[in-house]
């Protein structure tokens, strides 16, 4: 088992050593290690088992803090981290020597953002420096929003579980960047594309989904519970599989008869905040339930929906 608390003071002192620390944020839970020890960051992909092409979000105390290891960087990048941080938003910027080339993948720009958690915020103000941390989960597998996902799923592997409570969001970080001289969002996240806009106008979608992401959250298969998830019309997969045994993740009050199924409602009110902060959990708990297959309908591709929807999709993916 590993160590869970809330000790700030402790959890620096083991990121300095070297260790690995789960951090509560707003979004899910991440496994951290201080972004300058190579060594440690090693460990993070070695204990996710995660590939060393897909690469790490650097979290920051403040936009000063992520500037001062940043080259000169595009202006509307800067903008809405100043609107947007601390919070779900994630820019991409050219990144100086100071930061390794483990923690980006080789490439030259990082992604930086500063978290919207108070414990993590403490933490980063304590150590002075960035650190590196991708979510606290095997490569893959569904994200943790809470700590006992983190005990469950890496245990003894983390040195420390820095205990914030149930994850405020629940969804990964949006993913904001530069291409072609226009502002593109590369991940869908907990930062709508509609919140984004109000603020810096039109923006373009660059979703990845391949065996070579540009940012992290790219690839294709990902978020993935163990067994099979199948998206689509739910009263049609439940005739379909009518012979086996069955979880059906629904939203809203619908009044559908689903039999013997499982049934995980995202949010009876038809929420898509409620809908993102319970997406994970509901993925895992029929996950860990008696059913053969997980099905699921997509949620309306608007505001949050676009997100969970990207999720889902990665998901559901071969």
């Amino acid at each position: 088992m590993a160590l869970t608390g809330k000790n700030t003071e402790l959890a620096a002192s083991l990121l300095r050593d070297g260790k690995l620390v789960a951090i509560p944020t707003e979004t899910v839970y991440g496994l951290a290690a201080l972004a300058i020890n190579e060594k440690a960051v090693l460990r993070i992909f070695e204990v996710k088992q995660r590939p060393f092409f897909d690469p790490l979000i650097l979290h920051f105390h403040s936009l000063d803090a992520a500037l001062a290891h940043s080259l000169p960087a595009d202006q509307r990048l800067i903008e809405l981290a100043r609107h947007f941080w601390p919070g779900p938003l994630t820019i991409l910027l050219p990144k100086k020597d100071s930061i390794p080339g483990i923690v980006t993948s080789g490439l030259a720009q990082m992604a930086a953002r500063v978290p919207d958690h108070p414990l993590t915020l403490e933490l980063l103000g304590l150590l002075d420096q960035p650190l590196a941390a991708p979510s606290a989960n095997p490569f893959g597998y569904i994200s943790p929003t809470e700590p006992a996902h983190v005990e469950k799923q890496l245990g003894s592997k983390v040195d420390y579980i820095l205990d914030g409570g149930v994850c405020a969001v629940g969804l990964e970080s949006t993913i904001v960047g530069i291409e072609n001289g226009k502002l593109c969002v590369f991940r869908l996240g907990g930062l709508t594309v509609e919140e984004i806009e109000k603020v810096a106008g039109p923006v373009e979608l660059s979703i990845n989904q391949s065996g070579n992401p540009r940012t992290p959250g790219q690839l294709k298969s990902h978020y993935a519970p163990s067994k099979p998830l199948l998206l689509g019309d739910l009263a049609s997969l439940k005739a379909q599989h009518s012979g086996k045994k069955l979880a059906v993740i629904c939203f809203g009050d619908e009044h559908l008869d689903y039999g013997d199924a499982l049934v995980f409602n995202l949010s009876k009110k038809s929420n898509l905040r409620e809908a993102a902060i319970n997406l994970f959990r509901c993925l895992r708990e029929a996950d860990e339930s008696h059913a053969e297959l997980v099905l699921c309908a997509l949620l309306p591709e608007f505001g949050l929906g676009m997100a969970i929807n990207d999720r889902l999709r990665r998901a559901a993916a071969d």
